[in-house]
């Protein structure tokens, strides 16, 4: 890595490695104690009069342990990482975990290609071109290779949820070495071949890239793994999701569902794709004849940040009986928000999924809604759940029980978790640690960020290690799997058939 890239977006250093310099260190550090226990170290790096000279964090789990701290020295980010949790615990007699949720029977799924051969160096630098930077896990600390700037800092705060999860489970991530994209669409399907401009590109010269991903599709390789606003969205001020859940779930409490505008509700960005062009043609406000009881409103981010976003705070935002999630370029990191409104879900067909979407069942967890013809479709389910109330709301209620129970931050770092176990049990090499790497912790990941972003980390910063992840499910035998796909197929199948059953009792100018 060049000179220039250890600046600017990471602006992250590496530690002291000489005794000479740690020794200055110290000497140092206990002279500024000494002197100004009242500073602590400011967004900015300069002094503010203010706190502690330390953040500690409580260890409830460990008590012997009695604090961890995030090491914001005295008179600025120094650089150097907490060793506290450098010490693996041993799990002796301790209960097993309670079983994980449904959706992490879909790691196995995941990681399928690579079961019989393993993955290889060769595999895994093969994929350096669609990663954004690559993670080096030895002894239990991270080491990062930036490639190339990802869009706001989707990297920073990425790579701040693996720093996480070391702090959770301190001594147990295993060696490992990965590839990781931060984009929104996959660049290339399973046979290589570039997906955004189709199967007219040359193909690469092998089967699949062992690449981690915020989402895949089923004609993609790609290893799912949670998006970076779990941690927070710091450029859209939307808060960490332990947080946003919290604030969310009180806000359904104001507006019974009953109580709702019986309409279906969608804000986001129509310029993103075509299937968004097409929705934004149902909009009550179209220049049309119908009324598709849909109420759209589309967003321009910039005005949004001129007032602050008090118009798109996704926790006031549960105040119609129907929800509508649309992919844009690819997934949509909105469908959790949406999810858990309390509201049905109208999910429009989409081709990319995230991590545990895909053990949300349709007629269960989400009302389901054509691809090729969204005004019809959206129309007969306001219809159909405003006469079936009692239906609708458990629909809404069941998808905002999952997002709570299920998708919980616990279970987002024991599926991390589980993922990288299972996936560095599959690496045919000894991971090493690259000489351009910069080892990173969430003392220098912090001390290099201002504003919300620090906040932001803050605030997700895990508190306290844990014992040991949630049991990990078994894989899906074939069977099992051929029914889960077949489930939602018929439903799907049948929603059409009460589609086609309603317009056809329309007069025909509907």
């Amino acid at each position: 890595m060049r000179k220039s890239d250890m600046q600017g977006l990471w602006a992250i250093r590496r530690r002291f490695t000489t005794s000479k310099s740690l020794i200055l260190f110290i000497s140092f550090l206990a002279i500024s104690v000494y002197f100004s226990m009242s500073l602590l170290c400011s967004p900015t790096g300069r002094r503010r009069p203010q706190g502690p000279a330390i953040a500690t964090v409580k260890f409830d789990t460990y008590p012997h342990r009695t604090e961890a701290p995030l090491n914001y020295t005295v008179y600025g980010c120094t650089g150097t990482c907490s060793t506290l949790y450098d010490e693996k615990e041993e799990d002796h007699e301790q209960p097993p975990g309670a079983t994980c949720p449904e959706y992490f029977r879909w790691i196995h799924e995941d990681l399928k290609p690579w079961a019989r051969e393993g993955i290889t160096r060769e595999s895994l630098e093969r994929a350096r071109m669609g990663a954004y930077f690559r993670l080096v896990i030895v002894n239990g600390k991270a080491y990062v290779e930036k490639y190339r700037d990802s869009y706001q800092t989707r990297d920073v705060i990425s790579l701040w949820g693996f720093l996480q999860l070391l702090r959770k489970y301190p001594g147990k991530v295993p060696d490992l070495e990965l590839m990781f994209d931060c984009a929104d669409w996959p660049e290339f399907d399973e046979n290589g071949v570039d997906a955004a401009n189709g199967t007219d590109q040359l193909p690469l010269l092998f089967p699949k890239l062992v690449l981690f991903r915020y989402c895949g599709s089923d004609d993609t390789n790609y290893i799912t793994f949670p998006d970076w606003t779990f941690w927070g969205w710091p450029e859209l001020n939307i808060k960490p999701w332990d947080d946003l859940l919290k604030d969310i779930k009180e806000g359904n409490k104001r507006s019974r569902w009953i109580d709702r505008e019986p309409y279906a509700y969608w804000r986001g960005n129509p310029f993103v794709h075509e299937v968004r062009h097409q929705l934004m043609r149902c909009n009550i406000s179209y220049k049309q004849k119908h009324d598709w009881s849909i109420l759209l409103y589309p967003l321009n981010w910039t005005e949004e940040l001129g007032s602050e976003f008090k118009a798109t705070n996704v926790a006031n935002q549960c105040h119609h009986r129907y929800k509508i999630y649309i992919e844009g370029r690819a997934w949509s990191v909105s469908g959790k928000y949406i999810f858990v409104c309390d509201s049905p879900t109208l999910y429009v067909k989409s081709r990319y999924y995230d991590f545990f979407t895909r053990s949300m069942m349709p007629m269960q967890h989400f009302w389901p809604i054509k691809d090729d013809d969204q005004c019809k479709s959206i129309k007969f389910a306001v219809e159909w759940g405003n006469i079936h109330k009692q239906k609708a709301q458990e629909i809404g209620k069941a998808a905002s029980e999952f997002m709570q129970e299920k998708v919980k931050m616990e279970y987002v770092y024991d599926y991390m978790f589980h993922l990288l176990n299972e996936y560095a049990k599959l690496l045919k090499f000894k991971p090493t640690i690259p000489q351009d790497a910069v080892e990173v912790c969430s003392e220098t990941l912090a001390c290099s960020q201002e504003g919300l972003h620090r906040k932001f980390m803050e605030e997700s910063l895990v508190k306290s290690p844990r014992r040991r992840p949630c049991a990990m499910p078994p894989p899906y035998d074939p069977p099992s799997l051929n029914a889960i796909l077949r489930r939602k197929s018929n439903s799907f199948k049948q929603v059409g058939v009460w589609e086609k059953s309603y317009w056809n009792k329309q007069p025909k100018h509907k």
